[in-house]
């Protein structure tokens, strides 16, 4: 592989969705991520599902699409690390890799002798990043963090949906799992992070990640707003805080996002349109006054935006450089030519299914491109290649393993074997 981490290796016992988001982002920049599984169960999201997986013959596997989204580019390998010889298998590979990912509990390691304190004197350079729901200090450090509970505790359900009063108002979540994803993104740049101080003295280190904190540092601008003036933001359904217009409104046939960001652009809008003399009101010439005087402009806008279908309005103000577009559904995103151009949809080899379908990474580097190395692994798909190719361990060891339930054997769509088993 020539990504520019070709030359780290990333053990990731993490599962469900922030962890192994961070674990394939990693892989996709080059590293070789060996993601640990439960024999037999493996990532709890294999069985997030429907949709699942179809094989080459049509038929579901065990793999739901939500694993195949968090999971690209790993090298799957089962150990039951509760029993003292698989917690010995995941030192000896803790002590050959250059970063560790996990995301149990506060203290769920350290039963087993897997935690920091413990794999740092095997592996002085180990970077190790604990992803939790509050972290590992604090009141609520031994609380369970789930996506959807954080959005609701850190701030972000209350500003978003429809203002309380009107029809379908109140508290509602984003349509992704929005803090596990940036949780990832965060674990990602710390280890990176790490990893350079590493390089230049040598030394390992400890990262403590929370959603919790993730969900507080990315409220952005709605926090600063609190911070600055004091004033609880509420939500605002499609509009902005702090700038108007800014939001979905409804043309003859659906619906546009117009996304004025500007006096200037404003103007151009109001001329198009054929309210040219909005921009000239005092209450709406500039965005703080537009800000001010938000429940008076939209409905002029909308009785204009309803005159015509959205297809002539987006030609209209795209020629013109006026910000706007469509609503699409996942059906239309993925029939973008953008989306093509920009290949953020790719097609990998998988051992089950002949080949499956994937996002893309949206890193486009000049010199180091992303390299996606494998479909998102079958359980257990590499266990005899890590264990017999990397630990050293005999096919009769393996077999000893695997009838003592530590491992799995190797998967029997796997024949031939990589490992020889």
């Amino acid at each position: 592989m020539s990504g520019p981490l070709n030359h780290i290796r990333v053990l990731d016992l993490s599962r469900v969705l922030a962890g192994p988001w961070a674990g394939q982002t990693l892989a996709d920049l080059g590293a070789e991520v060996i993601k640990v599984e439960r024999p037999g169960i493996g990532d709890d999201t294999r069985g997030w599902g429907p949709p699942f997986l179809q094989d080459a013959d049509g038929n579901p596997t065990s793999d739901a699409a939500y694993f195949l989204s968090a999971n690209r580019g790993k090298k799957s390998v089962t150990i039951d690390f509760t029993c003292p010889a698989g917690r010995e298998l995941v030192c000896r590979l803790a002590e050959k890799s250059d970063i560790l990912l996990e995301n149990f509990k506060v203290g769920g390691l350290a039963k087993y002798g897997l935690d920091y304190e413990t794999l740092k004197q095997i592996n002085p350079r180990l970077i190790y990043c604990s992803i939790t729901g509050f972290g590992q200090t604090g009141p609520n450090r031994q609380r369970a963090g789930y996506d959807f509970l954080i959005q609701g505790m850190g701030g972000l359900m209350s500003v978003t949906g429809e203002p309380d009063g009107q029809p379908g108002g109140g508290p509602m979540k984003t349509g992704v799992a929005i803090v596990d994803i940036f949780t990832g993104m965060y674990a990602s740049t710390a280890v990176l992070a790490a990893l350079t101080h590493k390089e230049r003295t040598g030394e390992g280190q400890h990262i403590d990640l929370a959603l919790f904190d993730v969900q507080v540092a990315t409220l952005a601008n709605q926090a600063m707003n609190y911070l600055v003036s004091g004033k609880t933001p509420e939500r605002l359904g499609n509009a902005h805080p702090n700038i108007v217009p800014y939001q979905a409104l409804a043309t003859a046939d659906g619906h546009i996002i117009l996304a004025v960001g500007n006096d200037g652009q404003f103007r151009k809008f109001c001329t198009l349109a054929g309210c040219a003399e909005l921009a000239d009101q005092a209450r709406f010439a500039t965005n703080a006054t537009r800000v001010e005087n938000r429940k008076e402009l939209i409905p002029l806008i909308e009785e204009i935006l309803q005159q015509r279908i959205s297809a002539d309005w987006i030609a209209l103000f795209e020629e013109a450089g006026v910000p706007c577009g469509p609503i699409n559904t996942l059906a239309e995103v993925f029939n973008e030519p953008q989306v093509e151009a920009r290949e953020m949809r790719i097609d990998l080899k998988h051992q089950r299914a002949g080949e499956v379908p994937l996002v893309g990474n949206p890193m486009k580097f000049s010199r180091t491109p992303v390299e996606y190395q494998q479909a998102p692994p079958v359980l257990g798909e590499h266990t005899g290649e890590i264990l017999g190719g990397l630990l050293g361990l005999s096919k009769e060891e393996r077999l000893k393993l695997a009838a003592e339930g530590i491992i799995d054997s190797c998967p029997l769509e796997m024949e031939p074997c990589q490992a020889g088993c």
